[in-house]
């Protein structure tokens, strides 16, 4: 199933305005918040409908629809799983028109004893993620009349591995990071973009499940807020971007060398990347980021907002979500829980020229993992603390 051009536009803004909040190495998932609020707009009431509008990006009356449609899609991926759950007490009933929009399977009952309910919300959220996620991010007391959560979880393989080697690195000269590097003679699998924050590197990693990662570095004085939201800008073709094949020699971007060498025989050009792997994990409060999710009056637990979701009175006390991002040789894997987470012998013969790009992301840098064709970007993030080498016992 193929999700409209609005709907992606109006997710991947969120994900852009998230970045705006990043500090630090982290990973978060729009795609996994998106939904609940589109789902909540279209039963929510007075100034809460109109923040969650703002916060969706589309009119109220498309909402529902379009959660519906990208939730669809998603579990329509290839490499990505994708879920709605909703729990709710026996005492709150359901206006029927709302649930008839959720998948007859999404919706459990709170027994209001605490144990039981906590462990069947962490075994939904651990067997929906295929055990990335083990629970459910959310505060649940006695109080709580409802819970809407969402699960997605992506993984793909890639096309072309990395060889894990030990990597030198001036950022990270008190230990040595775990590296990753291979050859392609593809050069546009990388380029520089001219953004308005400043230049940045973009290397695409591709997956065999039509799931890819780019990895964006910029330069050293951007925020990762403004590399992050540069690389949401170059999937919106709103950035240049000067390919690989095209880059002058000389430091064309960060990161980067263009040169031409010397090789013992013909070769086409090369593109030489070195990275480092990550195994990052986060947790977001997104009450705290409450204006950002259309959240803020929808807090006030004086009265209901959402007498389009059930006649009981509602408010929002608890929203979270749980989120990790694992990048190696062979692979990417991700997920997120939301609940409103060789030496030379003798002398070569130099006489042929080549050129060789070289790229190294060797400090902090962006990512965004991302549908291929649809270019919804399912996850994001920050890398500050790549995973150490092997052997090294600092």
């Amino acid at each position: 199933m193929r999700v409209s051009k609005t709907t992606i536009r109006a997710v991947n803004a969120l994900t852009a305005r998230w970045a705006g909040a990043a500090c630090g190495g982290t990973v978060f998932s729009a795609p996994g918040v998106w939904p609940l609020l589109a789902l909540l707009a279209d039963g929510a009431e007075g100034a809460a409908r109109a923040e969650l509008a703002d916060a969706v990006g589309l009119p109220t009356d498309q909402s529902a629809a379009a959660a519906r449609e990208l939730l669809a899609a998603l579990a329509a991926m290839r490499g990505v799983d994708a879920a709605l759950g909703l729990w709710t007490k026996r005492t709150v009933e359901l206006r029927e028109a709302w649930a008839a929009g959720l998948p007859a399977e999404a919706h459990g009952v709170l027994t209001g004893d605490l144990a039981v309910d906590r462990a069947a919300l962490d075994a939904w959220a651990a067997k929906r993620t295929g055990g990335l996620i083990e629970s459910m991010p959310l505060a649940l007391t006695d109080a709580t009349e409802l819970v809407l959560a969402s699960a997605l979880a992506l993984r793909t393989e890639w096309l072309r591995p990395f060889t894990e080697v030990p990597m030198e690195s001036a950022y990270w000269r008190d230990r040595v990071p775990l590296g990753l590097r291979r050859e392609t003679a593809l050069l546009d699998r990388i380029g520089v973009a001219d953004t308005p924050d400043g230049h940045v590197t973009e290397l695409k990693v591709l997956g065999d499940a039509a799931i890819d990662v780019h990895l964006l570095l910029g330069e050293e004085r951007m925020t990762p807020a403004q590399v992050l939201g540069a690389g949401v800008g170059i999937l919106d073709r709103r950035h240049p971007v000067v390919p690989g094949d095209r880059l002058p020699y000389g430091d064309p971007g960060p990161g980067l060398r263009v040169e031409r060498t010397r090789s013992t025989r013909p070769r086409p050009p090369t593109l030489d990347v070195t990275t480092v792997a990550y195994d990052l994990t986060a947790r977001h409060d997104l009450l705290r980021l409450h204006r950002l999710f259309g959240l803020t009056t929808a807090r006030d637990s004086t009265h209901g907002h959402f007498s389009g979701v059930s006649p009981f009175p509602l408010a929002i006390d608890s929203a979270e979500q749980a989120t990790t991002a694992r990048f190696g040789a062979l692979g990417f894997r991700a997920a997120a829980v939301t609940g409103l987470g060789a030496t030379a012998g003798g002398l070569p013969d130099l006489r042929y020229l080549t050129t060789t790009v070289t790229a190294r992301f060797d400090r902090p840098f962006a990512f965004l993992a991302l549908h291929r064709h649809s270019r919804l970007v399912l996850a994001a993030g920050w890398v500050t603390e790549p995973q150490p080498f092997p052997d090294d016992r600092g």
